[in-house]
């Protein structure tokens, strides 16, 4: 049963496609009006034409150009952090450029959204804040320390905020999928083929091993627990780390 979220303004960071677009389509099921954010003005424009909603092109690595956005959009009542980056390399590999950019967007920029937005969300009384996370926010995997360390300080952030925000009324969550059907997941299987000489097929599958499952998440799985935080009833789920990963990080 779908959250009643008539009458309620919601901005999707990185709205344009995959996990971002199904949030987005979600949530304006449920009755909100959505804003969706990124740097793609046709994908974008696309989804918001869908939803009958609005599209702001955000690159979130202008933090000047992000703070006249998002005073521009003014109040919300639901934030959606999903926008991100993914790339892998060495530890030797690792330079400070991928370092910076990798923590600033999937790290800096949600909170920098958050310090913006909240603070109105908390005057109201109510507000819903979905850090889209990953399931590398609560475990290690090989080549990419600077994402891991992105996403364990976004899931840290949000258990940290959580005790600030716990008498507001305002919650905030953090969701964390494994591998994703999205053009990153595309983008990756790609790599990993041009690195190792695998075929697609057989990169997929090794990606899809990770899972107990044996599959990858689709994006509306990922959209379906982002929506059932964003619900009223949901006002008791509050600093918690939800790992949508087909028991991945329980092996």
């Amino acid at each position: 049963m779908e959250p009643n979220l008539a009458g309620k303004r919601a901005l999707v960071t990185g709205g344009g496609r995959g996990i971002g677009a199904a949030i987005a389509k979600a949530l304006a099921r449920a009755g909100a009006r959505v804003i969706v954010c990124g740097r793609n003005r046709s994908d974008l424009e696309a989804i918001a034409a869908e939803i009958d909603g609005e599209a702001r092109v955000l690159d979130l690595l202008d933090r000047r150009a992000t703070d006249e956005v998002l005073a521009a959009i003014g109040h919300v009542d639901v934030l959606v952090n999903n926008a991100g980056v993914a790339e892998s390399a060495s530890l030797e590999r690792t330079t400070d450029a991928m370092w910076d950019r990798i923590l600033e967007l999937d790290a800096t920029a949600p909170f920098r959204v958050i310090r913006a937005l909240v603070p109105a969300m908390v005057k109201q009384g109510w507000g819903r804040v979905v850090n889209i996370a990953s399931n590398a926010g609560v475990s290690g995997y090989g080549y990419t320390a600077a994402y891991c360390a992105a996403k364990h300080a976004m899931v840290g952030m949000t258990r940290a905020l959580a005790i600030d925000l716990a008498r507001t009324g305002v919650t905030i969550n953090a969701v964390c999928p494994g591998w994703v059907e999205t053009q990153m997941l595309d983008d990756t299987v790609r790599r990993i083929a041009d690195k190792t000489g695998r075929t697609i097929e057989e990169a997929r599958a090794q990606l899809a091993a990770m899972s107990p499952q044996r599959r990858m998440i689709e994006p509306g799985e990922v959209a379906h627990a982002t929506l059932m935080l964003c619900a009223p009833e949901a006002r008791g789920i509050h600093g918690q780390t939800i790992v949508i990963d087909g028991g991945a990080v329980l092996k």
